[in-house]
């Protein structure tokens, strides 16, 4: 028989889905005395449960970055759960403000963590050639980039960084952190003046896929060769040549996991540290 304190301390672990305009907000992380994504949803959740919560997020964006497609767990008391949990996607509606939005609440798998069940993350990042810039109703997620490219070259040059490599020279370094990553996306797409980038990844460093976008662009003005982009993977250090794309372009569009019974798993496998890559293996 469990005993009532037993119960009172039972909690039960519930994915959410999140979608956010990161416009105004100093990144996903909580800073103190900054308005932050996790910060916004942590507050307003506490406030329904009425005790603090925390939140474990798939992938923490920076300053500026935008999500459709973003993940988190957080535990509950089980006490407090209604019997549909997704009744308090319209509840957290009332008070969140508009630029974040709780898309979906569910009970998690058991095993399951949003971000080390994760085994793949999707990013877009999106540009316009156009001479007068973003139009207007898109001026908070395109950023203008009012000169000619070479997309083809481009698009040679991001496929030839496919595959498990070290990518300490696009990475901020972190200390304590691994830059091995395994990019399995990386493609360029022109509809009229608009170009969007196409990075997928088992997981990305600090910084990555808007590094990753900054040397596509400098190759697709000529000012770098497709030679000189590939060659960037033997750097172990961060490379100062490599400009870092603004932040307004990036979304996180969607987080992909196991299923079910590889939640365990796959949680035990993102956890083991990557050795280093020698230069010029695995390609």
């Amino acid at each position: 028989m469990v005993s009532a304190s037993a119960e009172a301390h039972e909690t039960t672990r519930l994915r959410l889905d999140i979608a956010y305009d990161g416009t105004d907000f100093s990144g996903w992380a909580r800073q103190p005395g900054r308005r932050t994504v996790c910060g916004e949803i942590e507050e307003k959740l506490s406030a329904i449960v009425r005790t603090p919560v925390l939140l474990t997020v798939a992938g923490r964006t920076d300053a500026g970055v935008h999500a459709s497609g973003q993940v988190a767990h957080v535990d509950v008391p089980t006490a407090v759960l209604p019997d549909d949990p997704s009744r308090w996607v319209r509840r957290l509606a009332r008070f969140l403000p508009r630029d974040v939005r709780v898309t979906g609440i569910s009970v998690a798998p058991e095993h399951f963590d949003a971000r080390f069940s994760a085994i793949r993350r999707h990013y877009e990042y999106r540009l316009t050639t156009a001479v007068y810039g973003a139009e207007p109703l898109r001026a908070r997620d395109t950023v203008a980039w009012p000169k000619a490219v070479d997309l083809d070259a481009m698009q040679r040059a991001s496929q030839s960084l496919l595959g498990l490599h070290d990518f300490a020279a696009f990475c901020k370094r972190r200390e304590g952190a691994t830059t091995v990553r395994e990019l399995q996306r990386y493609d360029w797409t022109r509809e009229g003046d608009i170009l969007t980038a196409y990075v997928s990844a088992d997981a990305f460093c600090w910084s990555m896929v808007r590094s990753l976008v900054g040397a596509a662009l400098a190759v697709g003005e000529g000012r770098r060769s497709v030679e000189w982009m590939t060659a960037l993977l033997d750097e172990r250090e961060r490379a100062a040549s490599v400009a870092v794309a603004p932040a307004h372009g990036l979304s996180l569009v969607r987080v992909d996991y196991p299923a079910d019974e590889e939640l365990a798993a796959r949680n035990a496998a993102t956890r083991e540290m990557r050795g280093p890559i020698t230069p010029g293996c695995c390609g």
